[in-house]
């Protein structure tokens, strides 16, 4: 943050546009921040997530042991993670969020001091999710919620502060939107879209859905998993293929349908459900079309 705050004032004091990008590592392992940000929540009011179950009609592929954590002294390397433990892991993982909270605030105070911002496009986005016990996991590497949902802020002269938007958007949006803030042409190439659009009308949409993707193996033989994410549901099919050979068509190892209006915590896949036959293959066509 300090030194970002030192290239704003040399680049400000420059004549020409500038691009600037500062990233932070926290929050990540191990969860350490200075006593100033562990000291603005109490633990005794901390729980632990209440539901640290696989789904319903779980697709196995889909888990993993939360290795990342477990190579930590203090972390059993196998079985459940006592709530203690749990609790404290919560509670660092806040201190480190509200640690860089303020690290960001101070690029954004050192904007206001140069006088720039009522001209500079600001964007604030991190790069996944976190699990924090939910499913019994914790760290990443997976296609669920909390593994795969993350910020993504846009701040712009002359666009209004405070809107938020249901509609799904994508990392692969962060260039376009800024190249169309800036009144910069957008190269065809790119497979993201302007979110500017949401800005002007936050009712609106950009894409169907939202596309991430986590690897993983079956009988040491590689698999890939996608999801889609729109704005009620989360749709994964698991294929056993050798994606880094370029494969484009694997066996399906699994599929996941969550519902996010009723079953916020993942709860029940309701991929095999007679009654959502229909969601499942409007997904399937968006990856139709995706190729």
């Amino acid at each position: 943050a300090e030194a970002g705050c030192q290239l704003l004032e040399q680049l400000a004091a420059g004549a020409k546009p500038f691009f600037l990008s500062v990233g932070f590592q926290k929050p990540h392992l191990p969860f350490v921040a200075p006593k100033r940000y562990w000291d603005l929540y109490d633990r005794t009011k901390i729980a632990p997530h209440p539901f640290q179950e696989k789904a319903q009609n779980p697709v196995e592929i889909a888990y993993h042991t939360s290795g990342e954590l477990r190579s930590y002294s203090d972390i059993p390397t196998q079985g459940e993670i006592p709530v203690e433990k749990q609790v404290e892991l919560i509670h660092g993982y806040r201190a480190c969020v509200s640690y860089i909270d303020a690290q960001v605030g101070k690029l954004l105070d050192k904007l206001d001091a140069l006088g720039l911002t009522e001209k500079t496009v600001v964007c604030l986005w991190g790069d996944h999710g976190w699990h924090l016990g939910d499913h019994a996991m914790w760290c990443k590497h997976s296609n669920f919620e909390q593994a795969v949902r993350a910020p993504l802020i846009f701040s712009a002269p002359g666009r209004p502060g405070g809107q938020k938007v249901s509609s799904p958007t994508a990392f692969v949006d962060v260039f376009p939107t800024l190249c169309d803030l800036l009144g910069l042409p957008i190269p065809g190439r790119l497979q993201g879209k302007s979110l500017v659009p949401l800005m002007e009308d936050p009712s609106g949409r950009v894409r169907a859905a939202s596309l991430s993707q986590y690897p993983r193996s079956i009988n040491r033989q590689p698999a890939m998993g996608y999801a889609l994410r729109d704005e009620r549901y989360r749709y994964v099919k698991w294929l056993q293929m050798d994606f880094r050979a370029g494969e484009r068509a694997g066996l399906l190892i699994g599929h996941e349908l969550y519902d996010y209006e009723t079953d916020p915590h993942e709860a029940v896949n309701q991929a095999d459900n007679p009654e959502f036959a229909a969601v499942v293959a409007r997904f399937e066509s968006i990856f139709e079309d995706m190729g």
